[in-house]
């Protein structure tokens, strides 16, 4: 048998074989390192038994008993068999069940001695203590926490189970947990198999951490005086040794896919800003720029005319003005004779962009084209061409600016809108079409702190904290359906008023799980009903794109008061005379898509208000989401609310791009070791321990399994 290490397949270890292997590969454990971080999800104290006497009703226990009787209860139910056991110690008698576990009739025999731990169910000081469904320890013959026997006899350190702070574990696969905490206890045995840890001994000897052994055997097998908070709350020593240890890795692979990507910039692709430049400016811009916009600026200004390429992700709330800058950063580009490019996720959003970039820069000589999946061929031909041999100053486009045949004549700065929805892959194919562009990335959806170091820590980071002048706060109301006449009445005497409004549902059709949701029946309800006397439209993503463009330019003049719309309004429409947003069944929608349409009023001089309407019966979590709306606009305090609420997976959407799989850290829980984890690593590489044979060693193995142990692009 080969000698067991780290990275050793786990079919060769004692107990295993290649058919559990198989199975435990399934839930990702390949190799003895994926073993030895599947970490408890909780701890029982099993140090102490007490007295039969003093177990407490609804309490955790642990009793030491000698059995009197087991049997076999049956029940009304063919399939179900309650095992009964009545034993007792000095201090009186104890009762436990288990359910369908008729095995246990043969283990649990009169005479045994047996500790039983779990749950307590005692409803009177003198009736008799019933542990439910416990867990137990037979002395010389082991049992699993389930119930099944460990291979028909006893093969493992009983102080692996009993007398200690025991870790609990799922199931893993064909494991059972007692299994998996005997395969643990022979593994940290040893300490062979654990290999040497990857965290600069300068940085675990500042912190206070113990070595990689100490702190596996801290947290699969506490010693008897560890903390017993601190390892329910992960925060025992050896539960933040480990913690820090993978950011670091993380944190370390993202700087060396970083300075990889970084790539020196070409003289023809430095770009600085002179007077000529300023008063272009000047000219495009139509109003006065916010703090936090002119220091974005000032700092990619300060990058284009940098030694290398610049990747920077511009952040900000509803309405901050993301788009504005990216038009004047892509004038510094253009300035020079170099294109920018802007992709888009959705083509209803690549349209509005195109339409506000176009009307920014056309009067000032500025060709502008768009390129997208759903222009006629002839429209296709013209903006390739267009792009391809310069003539095309600026491309605004979805995917299509990344198939093949999309070619640009000098691409010098690449933007990407709403990055969530696009992979790395992606972003760097748009980068990459410029033989090595500056890069811009935006987002219309404040990410927080943490999950914006795990997904974009490759990435510089801007701000758009505040608000351009003009803004007006928006009113939040919550409503029940039952109150949409009051909502109906609201929209009309906006529009009274001369003033417009958003009616925004779910779905475009009815569906028999979600009736009343369906746009089209809405818009039919409203133009035949209530507003029949008033103008009324309809969009949503599958009306042909020219049917869509007529309807939100006819919005856009006043020449509609009410349109009904689902999401394809959420960004980049902008309608000053807009302020009424009424979004129906509101609880189908999450936190920060609700802020997104909320921000599409409130542009003007006038008060805006936003009534989030709910259909039958909203979840708890539902009317969480909607107090937190009703108590802040705060676009970055929102995304925190959504994160703690959702989690990281639900935040981002199942289906998105680039969210790491971490073994042992949580995003949310520990966030403050992501950061502090970030700047150790920046430390390691800009200090003389990068270049020792340890540092050497670290960073060899964050290159060769750092893509594969996170689930993301390799480091290089």
């Amino acid at each position: 048998m080969p000698e067991i290490g780290p990275e050793s397949d786990v079919r060769f270890l004692s107990g295993i074989g290649p058919k559990r292997a198989e199975a435990l590969a399934e839930v990702g454990i390949r190799r003895v390192a994926d073993l030895l971080l599947r970490l408890p999800f909780r701890y029982e104290d099993r140090t102490a038994s007490q007295p039969a006497a003093a177990l407490e009703d609804g309490a955790d226990g642990a009793a030491a008993i000698v059995v009197e009787s087991v049997r076999v209860r049956p029940t009304r139910r063919p399939r179900l068999k309650i095992v009964e056991l009545h034993g007792r110690d000095a201090s009186g008698p104890v009762r436990a069940t288990w359910f369908n576990q008729v095995h246990l009739t043969r283990l649990l025999t009169p005479g045994r001695r047996v500790q039983l731990f779990g749950r307590v169910r005692r409803p009177s000081p003198w009736s008799t203590p019933e542990f439910q469904s416990p867990r137990y320890e037979l002395g010389s013959e082991g049992v699993d926490d389930a119930g099944g026997t460990a291979g028909g006899q006893e093969t493992s350190d009983p102080g692996a189970h009993a007398g200690r702070v025991i870790p609990i574990y799922e199931r893993l696969g064909p494991l059972t947990p007692r299994q998996f905490r005997t395969t643990l206890h022979g593994l940290l045995a040893s300490g062979r198999a654990v290999g040497r840890g990857l965290l600069p001994a300068s940085v675990a000897s500042r912190l206070g951490l113990p070595g990689r052994l100490e702190a596996l055997r801290g947290v699969h097998f506490p010693a008897s005086d560890a903390s017993l908070d601190e390892l329910r709350r992960r925060r025992s020593p050896g539960h933040r040794r480990l913690i820090h240890e993978e950011f670091f890795l993380f944190a370390l692979g993202v700087l060396l896919r970083r300075r990889q990507d970084r790539v020196g910039r070409s003289g023809a692709h430095v770009f600085t800003v002179d007077d000529r430049l300023r008063d272009l400016v000047r000219r495009v811009l139509p109003f006065r720029l916010t703090g936090s916009q002119r220091e974005a600026l000032r700092v990619m200004a300060e990058e284009f005319r940098s030694e290398v390429t610049m990747r920077r992700l511009l952040q900000g709330d509803v309405g901050s003005g993301k788009t504005i800058v990216a038009v004047i950063a892509s004038l510094i580009v253009i300035h020079h004779g170099a294109q920018a490019a802007l992709m888009a996720p959705t083509e209803v959003l690549a349209e509005q962009h195109f339409g506000t970039i176009h009307r920014l820069l056309r009067p000032h000589g500025l060709r502008v084209v768009l390129l997208t999946a759903g222009l006629g061929a002839a429209e296709r031909r013209a903006a390739l061409w267009s792009a391809e041999t310069g003539r095309a100053d600026f491309v605004v486009g979805t995917h299509a600016l990344i198939q093949e045949g999309a070619r640009f004549h000098d691409l010098g700065l690449a933007i990407i809108d709403e990055q969530h929805r696009f992979g790395v892959a992606q972003r760097q194919a748009l980068v990459e079409r410029g033989g090595g562009a500056d890069l811009l990335v935006m987002t219309a959806t404040p990410i927080p702190r943490t999950l914006t170091l795990a997904l974009h820590g490759d990435l510089d980071l801007s701000e758009l904290r505040d608000m351009p002048p003009g803004r007006q706060p928006v009113a939040t109301l919550v409503r029940a359906q039952k109150d949409m006449r009051e909502v109906l009445g609201l929209i009309r005497s906006e529009v009274r008023a001369g003033r417009q409004a958003f009616v925004v549902g779910p779905s475009i059709e009815e569906s028999e799980h979600l009736p009343g949701a369906g746009v089209e029946a809405r818009f039919a309800e409203l133009t035949e009903g209530p507003f029949n006397d008033l103008r009324v439209g309809l969009v949503h993503g599958r009306l042909p794109r020219r049917e869509r463009e007529r309807v939100m330019s006819d919005f856009a003049a006043g020449e509609i008061d009410v349109l009904v719309a689902t999401t394809v309004i959420e960004v980049g429409v902008d309608v000053p005379n807009a302020t009424v947003m009424v979004v129906e069944h509101a609880e189908r929608f999450g936190l920060a898509q609700l802020h997104q349409l909320r921000g599409r009023v409130g542009r003007g001089r006038d008060p805006a208000t936003a009534v989030f309407v709910t259909g039958d019966r909203p979840g708890d979590t539902a009317r969480q989401r909607l107090r937190t709306l009703a108590e802040t606009t705060d676009g970055f305090r929102i995304a925190e609310e959504d994160l703690r609420i959702r989690g990281p997976g639900d935040f981002l959407g199942t289906r998105q791009w680039g969210l790491p799989a971490f073994r042992v850290a949580d995003l949310i829980q520990d966030a403050d070791f992501l950061r502090a984890a970030r700047d150790d690593a920046r430390a390691f590489l800009a200090s003389g321990e990068a270049g020792t044979p340890e540092g050497q060693r670290i960073l060899d193995h964050v290159r060769a399994v750092w893509g594969e142990r996170f689930g993301l692009t390799e480091a290089g």
